[in-house]
């Protein structure tokens, strides 16, 4: 059989397909781990890919950097010469990036079986580009992996065929907990950001990165003065992503002295911090997912999630953009420690394996 190729373009994607690269190293599967290069990041490195628990990647394509239009070019043109030279007998790719939708097509086009993992998520809005991502690469794809109940009835509802379409739980789910296992195993005190968590027996965790919330500068505004108050309450950890730091002072915002902004930190640095935060607030989509595993109180800053199973069954609360409506569930959860929640059925570990069992019998029967 030839490789089954795993594709990943930013750090995300990494934490996704590790789960699946391990089970498929117990089940002596072959496969190949595509890294197209969609986002640079220094902190990607060896030791990166030591705490994963995988093999660096087989191929580095290089293909980020530019518009979105330019990097799916890229990215196409660059993974379009990959399978010509060396075929796989199939591309499987993760999430909603620009590497996911770019590698399906190409993939598709050149006779592939695809299959999506964090397949049928919806969030409704099309001015996200990981939306429109989502709907064109499921529109292609030969088997779906969902993580939730609500991925399954948006595919079947699309017309997919019910036996391409497979709750296998969260390969996220997977890798978190694979983390927190070394967490525990781990020297912590020597992790970036120990220190803080170290000096504030009690904090917050914040991300904010989206174009919706940091480019606009009335809404940024607001949620930083919703974040600023309820630091008076609690101090609050941020580490910074770029986008968001270059905003703050473009539009000259001003946190407050109880909101400590760091640099962006590693997956496992920042794990440390959250997974014993009294409150995070985030409007990250895969954030909103591991709180819920890990039973952490969450407040979505966004008017919309993909993940809804975060919400009806887990610890998160969609709370909106508004600054009220934030600071209202900050409070109550820093008052009543938070909404309570279960973690969702098959968030158990294990999707990796189901995912390669099913792969297996699928490229079996071809």
């Amino acid at each position: 059989m030839n490789p089954i190729d795993l594709i990943a373009g930013a750090r995300p994607n990494f934490m996704k397909i590790a789960p699946i690269v391990r089970a498929m190293q117990r089940q002596d599967v072959p496969f190949r781990i595509v890294h197209t290069g969609q986002h640079y990041d220094r902190d990607m490195n060896e030791v990166f890919f030591e705490e994963l628990g995988i093999p660096q990647p087989d191929l580095f394509m290089g293909a980020g950097g530019g518009s979105h239009a330019e990097q799916t070019a890229r990215i196409m043109t660059a993974y379009e010469k990959c399978v010509a030279e060396n075929r796989p007998s199939m591309t499987l790719v993760v999430g909603d990036v620009n590497s996911t939708l770019a590698c399906a097509i190409v993939a598709k086009k050149a006779h592939l079986p695809v299959a999506h993992v964090e397949a049928g998520l919806r969030s409704g809005d099309l001015t996200m580009p990981e939306e429109i991502n989502r709907l064109v690469t499921d529109s292609i794809s030969d088997l779906f992996f969902a993580t939730e109940p609500s991925g399954v009835d948006h595919l079947l509802r699309e017309g997919k065929a019910r036996e391409s379409v497979h709750y296998v739980g969260h390969v996220m789910v997977d890798n978190l907990l694979y983390q927190v296992e070394k967490l525990r195993r781990a020297d912590t005190a020597r992790l970036e950001g120990a220190d803080l968590k170290a000096r504030y027996p009690r904090y917050g965790a914040v991300t904010m990165h989206r174009p919706s919330n940091v480019d606009d500068p009335a809404v940024f505004a607001g949620i930083v003065g919703a974040l600023r108050e309820i630091s008076e309450q609690v101090p609050l950890i941020f580490p910074v992503h770029p986008r968001t730091r270059g905003n703050l002072e473009k539009f000259g915002l001003d946190l407050g002295p109880n909101v400590i902004l760091t640099k962006p930190l590693s997956y496992m640095a920042f794990l440390n911090l959250w997974r014993n935060a009294a409150v995070v607030l985030t409007d990250s989509g895969g954030l909103q997912e591991e709180t819920t595993a890990l039973g952490v109180p969450c407040i979505t800053m966004r008017e919309n999630t993909e993940r809804p199973v975060t919400v009806e069954e887990g610890t998160n609360v969609l709370a909106g953009t508004d600054p009220q409506a934030i600071l209202a569930e900050a409070k109550r959860a820093l008052s009543a420690g938070g909404k309570k929640g279960r973690v969702p059925n098959l968030w158990d570990g294990q999707a990796a394996e189901r995912i390669v069992e099913i792969l297996l019998g699928y490229l079996q029967g071809r």
